[in-house]
């Protein structure tokens, strides 16, 4: 149950702050992005979890690929299956079904390297009991 709870706060803040950024970048969002966002943020909460002892330029890396990789089903679903249109890239160089592409995969790379050290300190805020001591998250 504690790992629910964990993971249900990390999505929580994935998604509103996905959500913020996309409002900062774009001046919209849609409320799928509000989805992504919170399954991204988890995903990279785990990977940087997992790389726990590397590099912080292999950890952004991971979580390019991660988010890309995120990016690339949402949008199979979203955008072409659902056709909802939320986001094309298909004039984009190297696109892949319009979904991804290079220039916004270094852009979550960039990404990373704030959102990383937030992961960090949110796990270490949610890991701790009520009574200090420190909760496992493996």
């Amino acid at each position: 149950m504690e790992k629910l709870k964990e993971y249900a706060a990390v999505c929580t803040v994935g998604s509103v702050g996905y959500s913020a950024i996309e409002v900062l970048w774009r001046g919209f969002t849609h409320w799928t992005m509000a989805l992504t966002g919170g399954v991204g943020f988890l995903l990279l909460y785990l990977t940087d979890l997992r790389m726990t002892g590397r590099s912080m330029l292999q950890k952004c890396a991971a979580g390019s690929l991660v988010l890309t990789a995120v990016e690339f089903v949402a949008g199979c679903i979203i955008n072409r299956g659902c056709r909802l249109g939320v986001w094309d890239y298909s004039r984009r160089k190297g696109n892949l079904l319009g979904q991804i592409c290079p220039l916004y995969s270094a852009l979550w790379f960039l990404l990373c390297i704030p959102v990383l050290p937030l992961s960090r300190a949110l796990r270490e805020r949610l890991c701790q009991g009520g009574s200090g001591r420190r909760i496992e998250t493996a």
